[in-house]
């Protein structure tokens, strides 16, 4: 028995086919082209118009003064470590209880009746209240109950309690808009095989669900990465904090504007990533690959 070689032709387009990709480059670089020259003119026409008002030479001296930001910057970069030790915090508590309280609303047998209308009021109530408001509450409220046995509670924990009790409500109703995304024929499905409703949940729901609640998730993720911010309301020398503090050292508001760029410099990543998901997942289910 001989083995038989086939040799396969490589693939050559034809010269329509090469006259088509040529047209197509040539049509992407003059749209480049032109998207990169109308921006260009814009951004110039809009600086000639704000330098040209009366009152821009004393307008960046109040916000834009070069020596008062490296002056300032310091202290806001060292307040913004503070920041970013809030948001990890927050970020992985935020995770475990918006989706524990997911679970407790998706559970159907009667017995956990309290525990789903626990769930439900718990994200009705804190969905309604303004953070503004749970900050105070929480940053004021628990040092208040004067309970020793916890000691002095830094100000970072408390603005983590109360960034945590907020955000868990709303990542609980993406969980949840996840979970119940899934059609239901795949728990049933995991269910005639044998497993438990803990283990389908865990294995075949909760992976179809976070894949699809991924983008709002980022989302979510970028608007606590503002919010952290307002912990400056309860003392901590965060950013704005810091800002704040050279602002009236200086009587200046430069230092609100560089942080204000900081804030957006570290959700710029964020952003462009969701982004890139949300991108990549919509290539997925248009393509039939995504459950």
């Amino acid at each position: 028995m001989t083995k038989m070689s086939t040799s396969i032709e490589e693939y050559q387009p034809s010269e329509a086919e090469l006259v088509r990709r040529a047209f197509r480059n040539q049509r992407k670089r003059q749209s480049t082209l032109v998207a990169f020259s109308s921006t260009v003119i814009v951004a110039v026409l809009v600086f000639w118009g704000l330098v040209s008002t009366p009152g821009w030479d004393r307008v960046s001296e109040t916000f834009f003064n070069w020596d008062v930001a490296v002056a300032a910057s310091p202290r806001i970069i060292d307040g913004l470590f503070l920041n970013l030790r809030v948001l990890a915090m927050t970020a992985v508590s935020v995770l475990f209880f918006g989706l524990l309280l997911a679970l407790l609303r998706t559970l159907r047998n009667p017995v956990f009746f309290p525990l789903r209308i626990f769930s439900k009021g718990y994200v009705d109530f804190f969905r309604g209240l303004p953070l503004i408001i749970v900050l105070y509450l929480v940053g004021f409220g628990i040092p208040g109950l004067r309970l020793e046995f916890l000691g002095r509670i830094p100000v970072e924990i408390l603005g983590t309690i109360a960034l945590t009790l907020t955000y868990s409500a709303y990542v609980a109703e993406v969980f949840r808009a996840g979970i119940e995304s899934v059609h239901p024929s795949q728990r049933l499905a995991a269910r005639s095989l044998g497993l438990s409703y803990s283990k389908s949940m865990r294995l075949v729901v909760l992976p179809q669900a976070i894949r699809r609640v991924a983008p709002p998730l980022m989302n979510d993720f970028v608007a606590l990465q503002k919010d952290v911010g307002l912990i400056s309301v309860l003392g901590a020398i965060d950013a704005v904090r810091g800002a704040q503090i050279e602002v009236a050292k200086f009587a200046n508001f430069t230092p609100y504007v560089l942080s204000g760029l900081l804030f957006v410099l570290l959700a710029i990543p964020t952003i462009r990533f969701t982004d890139h998901i949300a991108q990549k997942l919509s290539k997925r289910e248009q393509s039939g690959s995504a459950l």
